[in-house]
């Protein structure tokens, strides 16, 4: 049975994520930092779900629990990294920045630099980044943006080392989707389930994608954002 770790799996895409895995045949591993939720989600799934609870932004015992569930699983072929923030309040204030920065990136790099390592050890793998079409431009969230083009382009870098060593990397864009990350926002257009996004990893997963829109109809938001002229692009924010 392929076997897949989940961080950052306690609700929103991570779970359905889980959920979808499990029901394609996947023994999973499950984490996050609440830990009723990942015991939730353990009863749903049955025998084939392992969880731990993990905070990213520990990142020494997060890459500890990294190998820990691999070996607990009996080996990992999958991780998809989830673990993300983002706050409501767009002024910059720097709490907030932090914060977003100390999970979004920096343990994002410190699960990925982990898995990247574990996988060329063992002959291969495929480390799947949950990024956002928010990060192919600045917005008025400026860390949020700016840590998900941190991700797309790190993975983009990982590729470098990862294609020789039989390990695929696959940066996912989601736009708009039903997670506690829009919660309480108006306005929005195109709001995908996440059991409809987790549908759709799960299969650019099995096609090795590099890079996959959630839904696929913001591959069309996403290249008007990249020739929007400056003007154009700020009015519209």
């Amino acid at each position: 049975m392929p076997k897949a770790i989940i961080i950052g799996a306690t609700s929103g895409i991570g779970r359905a994520c889980a959920l979808e895995l499990a029901d394609r045949g996947y023994v999973v591993a499950a984490t996050g930092r609440r830990t009723e939720k990942l015991e939730q989600l353990k009863d749903e799934i049955g025998i084939n779900c392992h969880i731990r609870r993990m905070d990213v932004t520990d990142t020494e015992d997060a890459r500890k629990g990294f190998l820990e569930l691999a070996e607990k699983m009996g080996g990992c072929d999958t991780v998809i990294i989830n673990s993300g923030i983002g706050y409501a309040d767009n002024r910059p204030k720097w709490a907030n920045e932090k914060s977003t920065i100390d999970v979004n990136v920096t343990g994002f790099v410190a699960l990925a630099s982990r898995a990247l390592d574990y996988f060329t050890e063992h002959g291969g793998g495929h480390i799947v980044g949950i990024s956002s079409i928010a990060g192919l431009r600045g917005g008025p969230s400026c860390a949020y943006n700016a840590s998900k083009a941190f991700v797309s382009n790190y993975m983009d870098g990982l590729r470098f080392t990862a294609d020789k060593n039989n390990i695929a990397v696959t940066d996912v864009r989601p736009g708009f989707v039903e997670t506690p990350l829009i919660e309480g926002r108006d306005r929005l257009f195109w709001v995908a389930s996440s059991q409809k996004a987790a549908k759709q990893i799960a299969d650019a997963m099995q096609n090795k994608k590099k890079r996959v829109y959630i839904t696929r109809r913001w591959t069309i938001i996403a290249a008007l954002i990249k020739i929007l002229p400056d003007w154009a692009y700020f009015r519209i924010r």
